[in-house]
């Protein structure tokens, strides 16, 4: 239980009058990164180990880069008990530790701060300090936050970047209105705002749930078409899904056929759902052989999610030129879906996976065949002998992708059933958090058919953790809903991995990694000062090897393309977790980050972003960026190869 907001304020003040840790005074120690110095080290170690009582003396240090590093700590261990102290320190002398300060309070996320961020607002005059105070308003604010920020003046670019910010992060939470809309659509077509601020209101459109934003067509168009940035268009032609209008497919199939940018052209496909196939086929047909292979499988994702009313010939005729195992495989879905003449096609395409060799294609394949139900069987065979882990895993996401259709077969629901707890029982990690998950869709009814559920109590029970977490989360969450609880808390790792001081000073602030794929070379400059946990495990796992000859198992276009995983299905993790480790970064295009179940839950997975996705920041640890080899990255697919990944020397 939460302490009260009272208690909060008696411990900040406890705080203030402890006497921070004692420091002789001595020269700076020279190496190759701050945690040469002994005290950095204490203090990231304290964040690593969530120990907040140790911390909250740093906030008054004397010297300022500990009161700030301290500040920044907050931003990861994120205990509602330092925000009195965090508070007091708004007001510290240093623009810099005021900054660190707001961004660990967004990160915290309490609405106990509303009234003192607006306070402090109000008397703020850097323009660093504004920003990241009005974006942690956002973070953390209600519909007053929202009225103040929609409000809000801002007296310079850097601040009125913040207050775009701060709106897009409340609607991310559902927290908007009216006037907020409008100034994001004001931003993007007043043509004198800068690039933060245009690139926010886009994002705050596109992502905030349940917009209409129908009565703003004509100035969305202006901005999808004509802003100079593309990363502004392609978030604007993604917001034009919430426009209910049929005049955008000509403006949609515009942007399709003719932008530049292959992510643009993809956002503006994935926009045109409810439209007439006739409506944008032409953009269809040009996106499924498009010259970006993410634009081709996005195109064949917006097809499977949009099968109605589609053309199956023209489908058939594209399938033809079509080379990349994924884009087919969705093609085929449709193309079977759609048919009235199931059984031969199935036949067809059964025999088709049994001569392919690509464990990839093949996996692709199940799901493609996914899309007559009397398939069920063969995928059921597939799935539980399959020798890769990937298509047991794709099977099975086929499966229970299957049973969630509404058109599902009644007849079927006690086969399907068997198949579930035959995915229980397999031990097998992917197919026991995927059946888990299936059985607690409460559009299923399964309560009342898995009243004993003893059978995933004993699942569980064999679960080796940490390495086998994101499943653990999966049962105990099923676990919790058969049993009746309206919530579900999710299980926390232990701490197993203490960060290694010795490696960390070994790496430079400006190191760089080469991987080296089948399609050519991506390096990456770590970020061993704001993330040295997660560098250091990096730099170990690639020492040894570990992910030399694995694959990019997993690619959403214009998203991430995400690697290190041995079983190459994503369900594959490390005997141990890392802690997440939170730094005022953002992700923008070719930022690395480290892929969880959840935070602290990181261990060998990690990701490189095609374009900005906010949406991640704070949430998974960025430790690296792209330096060179980005056209590399908009290239590659799901199955390419991972050839090496090598440190480079200085």
């Amino acid at each position: 239980m939460r302490k009260s907001y009272t208690c909060l304020l008696a411990l900040a003040a406890l705080a203030s009058c402890q006497q921070p840790p004692h420091q002789s005074p001595q020269p700076a120690p020279q190496g190759l990164n701050k945690f040469a110095e002994t005290t950095l080290q204490q203090l990231y170690t304290l964040q690593d180990e969530r120990k907040t009582a140790e911390l909250l003396p740093f906030l008054n240090h004397p010297k300022p880069q500990y009161r700030q590093e301290a500040a920044i700590a907050f931003a990861s261990v994120q205990d509602t008990l330092a925000i009195p102290q965090l508070l007091t320190s708004l007001s510290d002398t240093t623009t810099s530790i005021r900054v660190a300060v707001a961004y660990a309070l967004g990160q915290t996320g309490h609405k106990k701060a509303q009234s003192a961020i607006i306070r402090h607002l109000n008397q703020e005059r850097q323009p660093q300090v504004q920003a990241e105070l009005l974006e942690a308003l956002g973070k953390i604010g209600d519909a007053t936050a929202v009225a103040f920020l929609a409000n809000y003046k801002a007296p310079h670019e850097t601040a009125l970047a913040g207050q775009a910010w701060g709106l897009y992060r409340a609607g991310l939470r559902q927290v908007y209105n009216a006037q907020g809309i409008e100034k994001a659509v004001e931003w993007l077509t007043a043509g004198n705002a800068p690039y933060e601020a245009r690139l926010a209101a886009a994002h705050m459109l596109a992502r905030t749930p349940k917009l209409d934003l129908s009565p703003y067509l004509q100035q969305m168009t202006t901005a999808a078409t004509s802003d100079e940035s593309a990363e502004v268009r392609m978030a604007v032609a993604q917001a034009f899904a919430k426009v209910k209008a049929r005049d955008k497919a000509p403006v949609l199939s515009g942007i399709a056929l003719s932008d530049p940018d292959y992510r643009v052209r993809l956002s503006a496909i994935r926009a045109m759902a409810g439209l007439e196939f006739e409506e944008v086929q032409e953009a269809i047909v040009a996106g499924l052989t498009d010259k970006n292979i993410n634009t081709a499988v996005a195109t064949a994702e917006f097809l499977q999610a949009n099968p109605s009313g589609v053309n199956t010939s023209t489908l058939q005729k594209a399938l033809e030129k079509v080379e990349d195992g994924r884009v087919r495989a969705g093609l085929i879905w449709v193309i079977l879906r759609n048919s009235q003449q199931k059984a031969p096609l199935s036949k067809q395409y059964q025999e088709l996976y049994r001569n392919n060799q690509n464990p990839y294609d093949k996996a692709h394949l199940l799901r493609a065949l996914s899309a007559d139900y009397n398939n069920y069987k063969f995928i059921a065979e597939q799935t539980f002998a399959a020798p890769a882990p990937v298509i047991a895993t794709y099977g099975m996401e086929a499966l229970t992708s299957m049973r969630q259709q509404p058109d599902f077969p009644k007849a079927m629901e006690q086969d399907f059933a068997a198949i579930i707890k035959q995915g229980i029982a397999s031990g097998d990690v992917a197919l026991v958090g995927l059946a888990a998950g299936v059985i607690r869709d409460p559009k299923l009814n399964y309560r009342d058919l898995f009243q004993d559920y003893a059978f995933l109590t004993q699942a569980q029970q064999k679960l080796v953790l940490p390495r086998d977490m994101e499943t653990n989360i999966e049962l105990q969450k099923t676990i919790d809903y058969l049993s009746g609880k309206e919530q579900s808390a999710a299980p926390k790792n232990p701490f197993t991995h203490p960060i290694d001081w010795k490696l960390v000073q070994s790496i430079a602030p400006d190191q760089q990694v080469l991987i080296q794929t089948e399609k050519g070379g991506i390096t990456l400059q770590l970020f061993v000062e704001d993330a040295p946990g997660s560098v250091a495990n990096f730099v170990e796992l690639t020492s040894g090897q570990f992910f030399d000859g694995l694959y990019f198992h997993r690619v959403v276009p214009n998203f991430v393309a995400q690697g290190g995983d041995k079983r190459g299905d994503g369900w594959g993790s490390s005997d141990y977790s890392i802690r997440s480790e939170f730094a005022p970064l953002h992700y923008r295009e070719g930022y690395v980050g480290m892929a969880s179940a959840g935070k602290d839950t990181e261990s060998n997975q990690w990701f490189i972003t095609h374009s900005p996705t906010p949406h991640l920041d704070g949430r998974y640890t960025i430790f690296a960026k792209v330096v060179q080899g980005m056209d590399v990255v908009h290239q590659l697919e799901v199955g390419d190869k991972i050839v090496s990944v090598t440190v480079l020397k200085k």
